[in-house]
Order: structure tokens, then C-alpha cells, then sequence
């Protein structure tokens, strides 16, 4: 069986979380990872505390229902810390995604400077 190689290491902990490239695949234009709602936050811990009161369990489907049927049963009070968790994280994201976006545009301003500039260099050897 072929190794995979493993993701670029994040800088921070928000960018672990939000998917956040670097190296190679930054360079390729690798979409940015959606911020989890506050159903998948609520995942995270749920999966962790049925894992270690269901060991012998290796169904994700199992996982998924109980995971759902609780998150149902659950007040907007025990909600809450999710929330606002996941709200937390997608301003995170927000955040990220604008110094992407930003990054771009003044990869693609350079870019279009030396194109400029080597067009003005020719126009001028053509003067001689």
C-alpha cells in the first residue's frame, strides 16, 4: 500500500482548524475549509466521550445517530457553548479568508507591474 504523504503544517491552532494550506498546494489555489456549524463542534466532544464509554463500537453510522438523536434532544442552554464556539470559528475564517483573498490580489497587482515593466523595457530596445 502507497504512503500518503501528509498536510502541510499549520502555522497556528485557527489555521489547523480551518484547513488553512501552505507550501505546495497554497501555491496551487487549494480552497479553504468551510468552518464547522455548531453540530460538528458539538461532534468533537461527543465522539470522544462515546468512544470511551462504547470502545467495542467501530460503526460511524452509530455514532452519527446518537450524536444526532442527543443534539436534538438538547435545550438552546446546552447548545450554547457550541454556538458560540462555532461562531468563534467562523470569524476565524473570515478572517483568514480575507487575508487570502488579499494576498492574492496583490500577487496578481505584481504580477501585472513586471509584465508592465517588461513591456515598457521591449518598447524601448525597439527605439535603438
Amino acid at each position: 500500500m502507497k504512503e500518503t504523504k501528509s498536510r502541510a503544517v499549520a502555522g497556528s491552532k485557527a489555521d489547523a482548524k480551518l484547513g488553512v494550506q501552505k507550501g505546495k498546494n497554497a501555491a496551487k489555489g487549494v480552497k479553504l475549509k468551510r468552518p464547522p456549524s455548531a453540530f460538528f463542534v458539538f461532534m468533537e466532544k461527543f465522539r470522544a466521550e462515546y468512544k470511551a464509554s462504547h470502545p467495542n463500537n467501530k460503526s460511524v453510522a452509530t455514532v452519527g445517530k446518537a450524536a444526532g438523536a442527543k443534539w436534538k434532544s438538547m435545550s438552546e442552554e446546552e447548545k450554547a457553548p457550541f454556538v458560540e464556539k462555532a461562531a468563534k470559528l467562523k470569524a476565524e475564517h473570515e478572517k483568514v479568508k480575507a487575508r487570502q483573498e488579499e494576498e492574492a490580489a496583490d500577487a496578481a497587482s505584481d504580477k501585472s507591474k513586471s509584465e508592465v515593466e517588461e513591456e515598457g523595457e521591449n518598447e524601448d530596445e525597439g527605439d535603438d
